[in-house]
């Protein structure tokens, strides 16, 4: 019996506790570009890319007016979303900014280019493209090496859709 994952599993789905419904169906709908596929009164939301039936899930059943987590302690790094393209993912950094939500990084990983910041809840997010896998950064062994350079933001808008 083997103990890996099959190759072909994928993370399909994230659900996030927050402190108000409305603030975090405001943000993953009209900041993030998500579409609203169904609500649970205040308890709970459900938003997709695409028509899938979800890939974020929002609830309030543990934290419903709770202040965020503090940091330094254990949960959610961040939800790292994928976008196909660089266009695409300079105009979902448009749309970010344009809400003004501050930046938490951006970087250049030879594999990826990412930027991060956080939700109303402090939930991090990554938005990020791969580069395709031909371009990967190898070391003399074949090994991915990964770097964390300097993302050129001004460039990545320019490229935006």
């Amino acid at each position: 019996m083997t103990s890996r994952i099959h190759p072909a599993a994928r993370i399909g789905h994230v659900h996030l506790k927050v402190a108000d419904l409305d603030l975090a169906i405001a943000f993953w709908r009209d900041v993030m570009g998500f579409d609203l596929t169904q609500r649970y009164g205040t308890q709970a939301a459900f938003l997709s890319a695409g028509g899938y039936h979800h890939h974020i899930g929002l609830n309030t059943w543990e934290s419903a007016g709770a202040p965020p987590a503090p940091p330094g302690h254990p949960g959610l790094y961040h939800v790292a979303i994928l976008y196909p393209d660089r266009a695409s993912l300079g105009a979902a950094l448009a749309r970010v900014l344009a809400a003004g939500v501050p930046l938490q990084g951006a970087a250049d990983h030879g594999v990826s280019e990412a930027v991060y910041f956080a939700d109303p809840d402090g939930n991090g997010i990554e938005i990020y493209r791969d580069r395709p896998e031909a371009e990967w950064p190898r070391d003399a062994d074949g090994g991915l090496a990964m770097s964390n350079g300097r993302l050129d933001l001004a460039a990545l808008l320019a490229e935006a859709g």
